[in-house]
């Protein structure tokens, strides 16, 4: 029932109703005026009818998504909730040295500031952190204390910390990328303010 009243006010409300009444307004000025003469019902109801057909159609509104910077505040409370995972889980110097290198490097990237202002202005990179961060360095550290855990009842297969290691390492790598990216891109805008200012100067 609700739905029904819901839909009786949105028509009421809706482009094709106050365009087809305007027109009924035409009509209904028309039988006043004695132009419609015995036909002004049919008059009203074929100009409300023609302005409910040429209205615009409603538009449905877009659905709003997060912004990259509220993605990113979304980011370090994930982020601090990875911190404390990874502070229980016990790993091999090497791939810890790793992680921790990677860590430091997240966390910069995640800093509110100037750099985090110019990391939201890129959704890609943004994506790139996110997935970082929720998915694959749970995943790598998840997959290699289930692999470690096999590994001593089958002793002889491959470390699994080689493979942790490689894919903290190319993890890093992945983020140094992005960090380069930023960097290069505040290199071209300090380089187009140059450029601007020479510019304005030779226009003097």
């Amino acid at each position: 029932m609700a739905t029904s009243s819901s839909r009786v006010l949105g028509y009421l409300e809706s482009r094709k109703n106050l365009a087809g009444s305007a027109c009924g307004l035409l009509g209904l000025g028309l039988t006043f005026a004695g132009v419609a003469g015995a036909y002004w019902p049919v008059v009203i109801a074929g100009l409300y009818g023609a302005g409910a057909l040429i209205a615009p159609p409603e538009r449905p509104k877009a659905p709003g998504f997060p912004e990259p910077a509220q993605q990113l505040d979304a980011l370090r409370g994930d982020f601090g909730r990875l911190q404390g995972y990874l502070a229980e889980v016990d790993l091999p110097p090497a791939a810890a040295g790793r992680l921790t290198e990677l860590d430091a490097l997240l966390a910069a990237l995640l800093e509110p500031g100037w750099v985090a202002d110019a990391l939201a202005t890129d959704p890609e990179a943004v994506h790139a952190l996110s997935r970082a961060i929720r998915q694959d360095i749970p995943e790598s550290v998840d997959t290699y204390t289930r692999t470690r855990w096999w590994t001593r009842l089958n002793p002889g297969s491959e470390p699994p910390e080689r493979h942790l290691e490689r894919q903290l390492g190319l993890l890093h790598t992945e983020a140094e990328a992005m960090a380069s990216a930023l960097r290069e891109q505040e290199a071209r805008r300090q380089q187009t303010h140059t450029r601007y200012l020479e510019d304005r100067g030779h226009g003097a």
